[in-house]
């Protein structure tokens, strides 16, 4: 008997991969460019700009390939979830490309300085309340009829979407201040540990209103995370998630430097793990699974084996990259 190989869960990993490693990698980066408008003067603001030059633009490399990825392999998914953010998303991009340019403007346009300035923050900041926004439209689900998506332009605008995008500026915040506290010294190291506190009490207090709210909201993800033996089964994750935020605090007011980076990755983890505790095996929520959805075994098959030639090769240049810039940001080098 012929078996046929399922490519979904394989496809489900490479996104759901892609997707993490750019909340990761682009988030601390965004959370940099955010408390980069509260920096007191040009040099530290010299100094938090130079500690993400290098590498910021590699980062971005993982949203193109999850963008690709659930178009290829999702096709259904795709063309009901865009057009339901196509706002948020359009926002996010073109804050996205604003900041970008702000990399290069502010060392070449000095008689501008001040505004490049402003774009740098303000597009860092615009960038993930729309990410969180689509967070928490996708997790509210879309009103579909059929195949398409047949709501409003803006129902992606709600008070639950609203607070997912601020829930997001903290936790982006967050890893922002724990990149510093890795890369920089003195003044600026100190000022991103009382920072990092801040956001994180944000976080913390976003993800129990997220954790009430979504039960209640959603019947089945009430009865996915309260009916036994899932209670028992699931309840290491929001254990979890008090026990990290508790250690992230410790090493926030403490001498280490690694442990507030990695609390923050830790509680971005256990976030993602909960959210796809409550959606699996959705990915339109509560109208489609990610089998429904997904595009012929021929073409998943197909562009499998690019995916698995290129795959590799952007986490080579990923870590290669981190790689030759690791250590600290002196003030003397500059961005060139």
């Amino acid at each position: 008997m012929n078996t046929v190989l399922d490519f979904v869960p394989i496809w489900t990993i490479i996104i759901g991969m892609g997707v993490f490693f750019y909340v990761m990698l682009d988030g601390f980066d965004l959370g940099v460019g955010m408390l980069y408008g509260f920096a007191p003067d040009t040099p530290s603001r010299n100094l938090i700009m130079n500690s993400v030059a290098p590498i910021w633009d590699g980062n971005e490399t993982w949203l193109v390939l999850g963008g690709v990825a659930l178009l290829a392999a999702f096709p259904l998914a795709f063309a009901i979830i865009i057009p339901a953010v196509y706002f948020p998303v359009l926002v996010m991009l073109l804050s996205l490309v604003f900041r970008g340019l702000a990399f290069e403007f502010r060392f070449r346009d000095s008689e501008h300085k001040t505004f490049w300035d402003h774009a740098f923050c303000y597009g860092s900041a615009s960038a993930t309340f729309a990410q969180g926004v689509v967070l928490g439209s996708f997790i509210q689900g879309f009103e579909v009829t059929g195949r398409t998506f047949s709501g409003s332009s803006f129902d992606f605008l709600t008070p639950f979407s609203v607070l997912t995008g601020i829930a997001l500026m903290f936790g982006y915040g967050l890893l922002g201040a724990g990149w510093l506290i890795l890369k920089t010294e003195g003044a600026v190291q100190s000022e991103a540990r009382r920072q990092g506190r801040i956001c994180l009490v944000g976080v913390v207090i976003a993800i129990g209103i997220v954790s009430l709210w979504t039960p209640f909201a959603s019947p089945a993800v009430a009865a996915r995370w309260f009916s036994f033996p899932n209670i028992i089964i699931f309840a290491p994750v929001p254990i979890l998630a008090l026990v990290v935020a508790f250690l992230t605090w410790r090493a926030l007011g403490s001498s280490r430097e690694a442990g507030p980076f990695i609390g923050a990755a830790c509680l971005f983890a256990l976030s993602y793990i909960g959210i796809a505790i409550s959606l699996f095996p959705m990915i339109v929520p509560y109208k489609y699974t990610l089998w429904d959805a997904a595009s012929s075994e021929a073409t998943q098959a197909f562009l499998l084996v690019g995916t698995l030639v290129l795959l590799p090769v952007v986490l080579m240049y990923t870590a290669w990259s981190y790689w030759v810039f690791r250590g600290k940001v002196r003030a003397e080098i500059g961005y060139h």
